[in-house]
């Protein structure tokens, strides 16, 4: 490991504890050279996730990307920023667990609708008025019922072009 200050790669490790709940361990480490002090994360390597998004491009999983959109769905709404990192977390262990390593983004947006459900919604509406791509109050209308009424129906999705249904269910 090299020293960020000096480049020296001689250094002592400090201090050792699990960080992350547990996915990585953080070493606060001296430079025997300088003395400086610095901190290194150990965790596992894991394969990359591909996200496979509407229109057939594949770019890779963006965490950061996932926690952006998921807090503007929250804003305003009391949830804690560590509660949302956790729930990333979440989802990201769930995706690294998958067999494939390709993913549709359609899957990421369920997942995330999964876990907002029951933390706000507010924000599960929030955040499925852009996944879904809703078009007009009639969409809002139709969720806020089916939540209203706390069943699983199924809410046809708009294809957000010229308002028709495009004919897939979503379970809401």
């Amino acid at each position: 490991m090299q020293c960020p200050f000096c480049q020296h790669s001689s250094n002592r490790v400090l201090e050792s504890r699990s960080a992350e709940a547990g996915r990585s361990i953080r070493r606060r480490r001296e430079c025997l050279e300088c003395s400086c002090r610095f901190t290194t994360y150990e965790r596992i390597e894991s394969v990359p996730i591909t996200v496979i998004k509407r229109n057939g491009d594949r770019e890779i999983f963006n965490r950061s990307k996932l926690l952006r959109g998921i807090i503007r769905a929250c804003e305003k709404t009391g949830l804690e920023a560590a509660r949302l990192e956790n729930l990333v977390d979440d989802i990201e262990a769930d995706l690294q667990q998958r067999p494939t390593r390709e993913i549709a983004s359609a899957d990421i947006g369920e997942l995330v609708l999964e876990q907002l459900k029951p933390l706000s919604e507010v924000a599960y509406v929030r955040f499925a008025s852009v996944y879904r791509q809703f078009t007009g109050i009639r969409d809002f209308a139709e969720t806020l019922s089916h939540l209203q009424s706390g069943n699983s129906a199924d809410v046809h999705r708009y294809n957000g072009k010229n308002g028709s249904r495009n004919g897939s269910a979503i379970t809401v």
